[in-house]
């Protein structure tokens, strides 16, 4: 279970200011159908987040335990470092081919939006260090969906009111905490 709890916590909140919230508020302006842009998120990250678990869970069968936990502890510090640096989205990433629809359109933007994103290499980290990807995977995915539904309804009325630095803070501190109690042996009972 606190696989699932810090999984969404984790990323709900590295999701806050992200290039793919910031992606959620585009498809919401430019759409204006909540529904196919909500399934369309949820489906892609299913399918980003899936293959970043099976990653993490491969990841964890392949490196001793020694190893892993100074790979991991490493890695959640410069999540650290890399959540207090604003995300910017890029033109590129919003052009989308009018035969997709709404729903294909943010299926295929979200997805390739995610490929190599801070939340995509979060959920590599945290199914290595809790070897329970699919509990990771969901509370990954349930993360992503606090963040991104409510912009999808809200859009850039909530995102003025945010204080995106804070909350980086506060993302960024949860990493470090879990980059030190890694490196210190946290989780040594799993097996790391």
């Amino acid at each position: 279970m606190e696989s699932l709890l810090v999984s969404t916590g984790v990323v709900a909140l590295a999701e806050i200011g992200d290039k793919t919230q910031l992606l959620a508020f585009i498809l919401a302006a430019r759409f204006k159908k909540p529904l196919p842009i909500i399934c369309g998120i949820l489906a892609a990250t299913i399918v980003n987040h899936g293959l970043a678990g099976a990653l993490g869970a491969w990841i964890t069968a392949l490196l001793s335990p020694d190893m892993l936990r100074w790979i991991l502890g490493i890695s959640f510090i410069a999540m650290a470092v890399w959540t207090l640096i604003p995300d910017k989205i890029e033109d590129e990433e919003t052009r989308i081919a009018s035969k997709l629809g709404v729903f294909g359109a943010t299926l295929v933007t979200f997805f390739l939006a995610e490929m190599g994103d801070k939340t995509q290499i979060a959920t590599v980290a945290l199914a290595a260090h809790y070897a329970a990807p699919l509990m990771v995977v969901a509370g990954t995915t349930l993360g992503m969906l606090i963040a991104d539904v409510p912009a999808v309804f809200v859009g850039d009325k909530l995102s003025s009111r945010i204080p995106m630095r804070l909350v980086h803070s506060i993302a960024a501190a949860v990493f470090a905490c879990l980059g030190v109690a890694t490196l210190l042996g946290a989780g040594s009972g799993l097996g790391l």
